[in-house]
């Protein structure tokens, strides 16, 4: 299994998922025009893909799915509740989806994760194909225990941290932004990203992608020492995405089991 970022921030979010001859898009933030152009950049033929998957309705993440899901004439995988906020419930191209049941796509099996955030039904993924296991975690408030188990024993992992508590609190924000921003139904603080990855098996997780990174309230350095402090050993492991670039096809690598 493969991925790949078009962008990642409060601009626009877009993720590719890749297995065999399987392609789905995680969200799309940008303008159809623009994620085609994304997708080349990252020589990915738009036309190969297979369907786009919609976390949540919020802008950043699903303004370009209808007039991409059109263009291409492929579904749109979402929760009741995001077709309702993306006024999208009764059009052709979408398929709606139990975000309490695992279910397939091609050679890529499909796992929702309901997560608290300030929008109708938000889920976030986590994707399982030849032997390996990815998760996708942005746009949450806060790690519950239940999120914590659903993301045990990965490979790799795209995690949001958003925001550093002290820019956030100082920067330029109006109060009930910010509120909204570290809430319990915002986005996730460095320390609380890092906080889960103290859960994980760090020996099995190959690469840790940092998300969702705010350009007004973080830094991405900043960032990356909270999170490698939080993984003595692996922080060779850590890779920034960006708003502009994304980040390129990352591998991960299937898992052999030991043999009984």
């Amino acid at each position: 299994m493969r991925y790949a970022s078009l962008g990642s921030g409060s601009k626009g979010n877009a993720t590719l998922i890749a297995e065999g001859d399987t392609t789905v898009l995680v969200d799309c933030g940008f303008a159809a025009r623009e994620a085609i152009a994304r997708m080349e950049r990252l020589a990915f033929d738009p036309a190969s893909l297979r369907a786009v998957l919609v976390t949540h309705e919020h802008g950043d993440h699903g303004k370009g799915v209808r007039a991409l899901c059109r263009k291409l004439n492929i579904p749109a995988y979402m929760s009741a509740g995001t077709a309702i906020g993306l006024k999208s419930r009764q059009e052709p191209h979408v398929r709606i989806i139990d975000a309490t049941s695992t279910f397939q796509l091609g050679s890529i099996e499909v796992q929702p994760v309901i997560v608290p955030h300030d929008a109708r039904e938000t889920c976030q993924f986590v994707f399982s194909a030849g032997g390996a296991r990815l998760g996708l975690l942005t746009d949450l408030g806060h790690i519950t225990p239940f999120i914590a188990q659903c993301y045990q024993n990965l490979d790799a992992l795209i995690l949001e941290a958003n925001h550093d508590p002290v820019m956030l609190a100082e920067g330029p924000y109006p109060a009930s932004l910010k509120r909204r921003v570290g809430g319990d139904f915002g986005h996730l603080s460095n320390e609380q990203s890092a906080d889960l990855l103290r859960q994980m098996d760090l020996d099995r997780l190959q690469q840790v992608v940092i998300a969702h990174i705010s350009e007004q309230n973080n830094d991405p350095a900043r960032a990356r020492t909270v999170l490698a402090a939080a993984m003595p050993g692996h922080e060779h492991k850590l890779r920034i995405s960006t708003q502009e670039a994304g980040f390129d096809w990352c591998q991960v690598q299937t898992r052999i089991e030991d043999p009984a």
